[in-house]
């Protein structure tokens, strides 16, 4: 039993030394002192809401890009982006919203349709845009533009 004791002991104090040094930051040689920056924490800071406080019912209104070029889509109910682009490639719903996706070989575009109203019937209120090859963002009207029938 006694054997078993001082063996534990032995374990104990020969790996102190590697958690001492798991604890403690030793510059490194070939490594410019001040290298290692310390992280500073600011306060948190309140941002005051960017969007209209909800109503008594809950509802919040959503926000509407406002972008040159993107007349007739933005406002637009899905009957008239139908029109304008044809069928969908996505139609998803979420709840009170809407996307749909057209997709042609220049660009894929994304449009958000939210309810100006409780009960209303959605509006595209956001458009986003992408290279259909990469993903990379490209100008909205432009791609607006070259989706149009």
């Amino acid at each position: 039993m006694l054997k078993v004791a001082a063996r534990s002991k032995f374990l104990v104090a020969a790996l102190l030394p590697a958690l001492a040094a798991c604890a403690t930051a030793v510059p490194q040689a070939g490594r410019p002192q001040g290298a290692m920056r310390p992280v500073v924490r600011t306060p948190a800071v309140r941002i005051p809401p960017t969007q209209p406080a909800p109503s008594a019912t809950g509802f919040r209104p959503a926000r509407v890009m406002n972008l040159p070029g993107l007349d007739g889509i933005i406002g637009a109910e899905r009957s008239g982006l139908l029109a304008r682009f044809g069928q969908p490639r996505l139609d998803v719903v979420e709840g009170d919203v809407r996307k749909l996706q057209f997709v042609g070989t220049a660009c894929v575009l994304d449009v958000f349709l939210y309810p100006p109203a409780p009960g209303a019937e959605p509006r595209a209120t956001y458009v986003d845009a992408r290279r259909s090859s990469d993903g990379l963002d490209v100008d909205r009207a432009a791609c607006a533009a070259a989706l149009q029938r």
